[in-house]
């Protein structure tokens, strides 16, 4: 099967960094990413490469080699999807808040409405993809959504046939784009073996066929849920260890570093923070909880709930031991926030530990100062529930009511610290390991503290400059 043209449902954090990979690497296959969203299209046919909607290093040149040649983005999802020989399905799906399976099950209603679109609009023979995270067996939702559109035909059309593939991604927000282009495997579960070599072809574009596993669809399915619960369960695990170094006099980073030179753990995901965020980790954790329910194993369904559950942990341990180091109360002091995103490298917020920490600090009356170089104010308002305050011309603090949680946005580090505490770090970001402590420290009230959460400080510079230090982890400090 000859592969001339690719669709994509869906113009987020996955669908258009993958697809502006593969355009760049196959420039004879035309690549047509579509969304509903007229705004967010707009925003990846903007001239400024600084106005992608997604920012992941590397992604501006990606694009700008690819868009206009074959690679494109357009709301005409009917027209994109008629003319592809490749759909492939990459929505959000949240988990539900409401309903059977609240609180755990994914919610797979856009899932079902781009099936149902890709039914109606795809001409002659079309492989549909889940790119999206799904439970185990949504590719027999699809499939059956589809061969219901194979009605009988009137005369003169032309029939319609479908295979449906699963080929989940596996690639981190801030190295999408590494990730993309030299990926650990590509995994493809189908049965249609005509449909998986064609994706196939499609990758080893630029992918090793060694690195190409193919599995039937379940395994494809749940592989990407147990990655991901792999992966968390890790960082939970050295943050329930960095908890007793903190008692103990113990150092985590130590400790990580003893048991990662064992090649039967390796070193990677043992840095121990204020937990995991994203879009994937929590929300496939819950999914894989919900199955195991579903299916008998409540004791599976308990041990995997505990990562979620010591991952929430770590956030309220982070925001209680704020609060009683400084004094036992936050009520009216102002406390800088640097790093909102999940991650470094990504403006995604989607579960970022500073969410849940910056609430529990607004429930305590904190003045919050919050820096990102990359996320912007109305993303923090909606993630806060909270719009932001202003600050007062005259005194330069902000305007919120006394005693009452607040949080504005400051443009710069030296902005956030103004006044302040304290300093909250939650985002690695590269520009915060190298800060000028002597001079931040003179913008803050004494006795100041600073709460690393990423261990990215030097702690003899925040010491000299006269600062208190907490470094997670680590009970010698």
């Amino acid at each position: 099967m000859m592969i001339k043209n690719i669709c994509c449902m869906g113009a987020g954090y996955v669908g258009g960094p993958t697809m502006a990979v593969i355009a760049d690497h196959c420039p004879n296959i035309q690549v047509t990413v579509v969304d509903l969203n007229q705004q967010r299209i707009d925003a990846w046919n903007d001239s400024d490469l600084s106005r992608l909607p997604v920012y992941e290093p590397g992604l501006d040149f990606v694009v700008d080699r690819a868009r206009g040649r074959n690679l494109h983005f357009s709301t005409d999802v009917d027209s994109a999807i008629a003319a592809a020989d490749i759909v492939f399905i990459s929505v959000n799906t949240p988990t539900k808040v409401k309903g059977l399976g609240a609180g755990q099950a994914s919610d797979l209603r856009w899932v079902e409405a781009c099936s149902r679109q890709v039914a109606n609009a795809a001409q002659g023979h079309t492989i549909v993809v889940e790119k999206s995270t799904l439970p185990v067996r949504t590719a027999e939702t699809i499939r059956t959504i589809l061969e219901a559109s194979q009605a009988p035909l009137q005369e003169g059309e032309v029939p319609k046939s479908f295979a449906v593939l699963s080929n989940p991604e596996f690639l981190a927000e801030g190295t999408a784009i590494r990730d993309l282009e030299c990926p650990d495997r590509v995994l493809i579960g189908g049965e249609d073996d005509d449909s998986i070599n064609a994706l196939a072809d499609v990758y080893m574009h630029w992918v090793e066929p060694a690195k190409i596993l193919r599995t039937n669809l379940w395994s494809s399915e749940l592989s990407k849920l147990t990655a991901n619960a792999f992966l968390a369960q890790r960082i939970s695990s050295i943050n329930s260890v960095a908890a007793l170094c903190e008692s103990t006099g113990a150092d985590v980073q130590e400790v990580a570093r003893a048991i990662g030179t064992d090649s039967r753990i390796g070193p990677k995901f043992l840095q121990s923070g204020p937990g995991f965020g994203g879009s994937c980790f929590q929300k496939d954790i819950l999914n894989l909880v919900y199955l195991c329910r579903h299916f008998g194993l409540p004791e599976v369904a308990s041990y995997w709930e505990s990562v979620v559950e010591l991952n929430t942990w770590q956030q309220h341990r982070i925001s209680r031991l704020i609060v009683q180091r400084l004094f036992g109360t936050v009520t009216g002091k102002r406390v800088a926030i640097l790093g909102f995103a999940f991650k470094a490298d990504t403006n995604d917020t989607r579960e970022a530990p500073a969410i849940r920490i910056a609430l529990d600090l607004l429930e305590e009356g904190a003045q919050l100062a919050i820096h990102d170089p990359k996320v912007e104010q109305a993303q923090i308002a909606r993630d806060l529930r909270e719009a932001p305050v202003e600050l007062d011309p005259a005194t330069g603090k902000s305007q919120g009511l006394s005693g009452v949680g607040s949080w504005l946005s400051a443009n710069s580090v030296e902005e956030a610290v103004e006044g302040a505490d304290a300093v909250v770090l939650l985002t690695e970001w590269s520009q915060y390991k190298s800060l000028d402590w002597q001079d931040l420290s003179r913008r803050m009230r004494r006795p100041a503290w600073v709460f690393d959460s990423r261990t990215i400080v030097d702690p003899d510079q925040v010491r000299s400059a006269g600062l208190r230090l907490w470094c997670v982890g680590n009970g010698s400090l």
